[in-house]
Parts: structure tokens; sequence; C-alpha cells
């Protein structure tokens, strides 16, 4: 790993320890992975040494660092909807009846609520259908695609043409959910509940920080990983 020539969503794929380094500059290593330290350093402003130097002096992980470029598409495919995709699932409708509730109590006095609620029932809505077309269109492909390797048997043409067109509205998707979570986050103030804040306004606040953490390893392991290797690998069939 170069620090200073690799991209960022490359870096973070090699060692996903690099993450909390761009967390912490608040540097977008999913949607925006696609750049360099240097790139999105100018653009925000940010001195590029310290984010190497903290990048070199990481410390060795005490615990396993799971290398999820040497998974197969089929597992990796696997994992993304079995993990990320029920996480979000499983949440979001326990996140909506929190924020419905906080509305209700304290929008009044955080008329902010009003405005978070409404870009999280925006995300609900955009990442259940988001999440169909992956599980009904995009991975379905790619595990016919390992098959076909695997087998030797011709791989269907698929409807839409090549990978490289669900891929890209996948990508564009995930740059408008990267984007509304901004926005919730400096809505939030990161994250800080209000100094009147009850348990249930707490909880919903980190709960809000982890669907976002959850979000970006979701869209990470796809830009970064799943989909590059998707695009090089139906070109395999066609060389």
């Amino acid at each position: 790993m170069n620090a200073k020539t690799d991209y960022i969503g490359a870096m973070v794929a090699e060692d996903f320890r690099t993450a909390a380094v761009f967390k912490k500059y608040g540097i977008d290593f999913c949607c925006k992975g696609g750049r360099t330290i240097a790139d999105a350093c100018e653009k925000k402003g940010i001195d590029e040494q310290k984010i190497y130097e903290e990048i070199e002096n990481l410390p060795k992980s005490g615990g396993t660092n799971i290398d999820f470029t040497s998974w197969s598409l089929d597992l990796l495919a696997d994992y993304v909807e079995k993990t990320h995709h029920r996480y979000v699932e499983e949440k979001t409708p326990v996140l909506q009846a929190f924020l419905d509730k906080l509305c209700k109590v304290h929008g009044d006095r955080h008329p902010e609520l009003f405005e978070i609620r409404e870009l999280f029932d925006e995300s609900a809505k955009d990442l259940a259908a988001h999440m169909k077309k992956e599980e009904l269109i995009l991975f379905p492909f790619v595990r016919n695609m390992i098959k076909a390797q695997q087998t030797g048997e011709a791989l269907r043409l698929p409807h839409f043409g090549t990978v490289e067109n669900p891929v890209n509205m996948m990508q564009h998707e995930h740059t408008i959910e990267g984007e509304r979570f901004e926005k919730i986050a400096k809505l939030t103030g990161g994250y800080i509940p209000p100094a009147d804040a009850c348990n249930t306004y707490k909880v919903a606040f980190a709960m809000l920080q982890d669907f976002e953490n959850n979000l970006h390893t979701h869209i990470h392991l796809e830009n970064n990983i799943l989909f590059p290797k998707s695009i090089h690998l139906e070109k395999d069939f066609s060389a």
C-alpha cells in the first residue's frame, strides 16, 4: 500500500484500519473512494502529511482484520446481503419509531428533528428499493458469473447489457445516501444529543450513528471491492 499514490477506497479495501483515520478527518472513503489522500485533503483544506503520519503509525491490529479482497464474489455478495441488508431491514422500523416519538415529545424545542426524520424516512424508502435491485438483478448475475467460471459453462447474457449499467446506478444511489447522511450528521451535531435529551433521544442518536457507520462499510464493500471485481470478471468472459 502506498498512501501517497493509492486511491482511498483501495487503501481501505487493503487495510480496513485506515478507515478510522479517514473518518476522523471527515474524508469519505466509500462513496468518494476514487481519490487520493492529496485530492481529498486539498478539497477539505487538511494537511495531508498528518494523515500520512497517522496511517504510518497505525497500531498493529490485535484482532482479525478480514481481507474481503480475497473473498470470492459470490461469497461477498452473500455477506453483504445477509449482514448489511438484513441490518437495514431490522433497524429501519425501530429508528423510525424512535424518531416519530422524538418529534412528538421534543419537536417544539428541537425542530431539526423533523428534518432528520424526513431525511431518514427518505433513506429507508430508497434503501429498500436499492437493496431489492441488488438482490434480484445484480447479485444473481454475479453468482452466475462465478458459476460459469467454475463449471466452464457459457455465461447467459443479462437483460441489462453489461454489469457496468446496474453498477453505475448503484454507485449513483450510494452517493445520494452518503450525502443524505452527511446532512443527518450535521443536523445532529455529530450525533451528540442535547443537554435535555431523554434516554430515547440518546439511544436514537446512537442508533443513527451506528446506522451510518454500517452503511459506510456496506457501500465500501460494494464500491471498492465487489463492483470493480465484477466488472473485471465480466470482461474476462469476453476476452
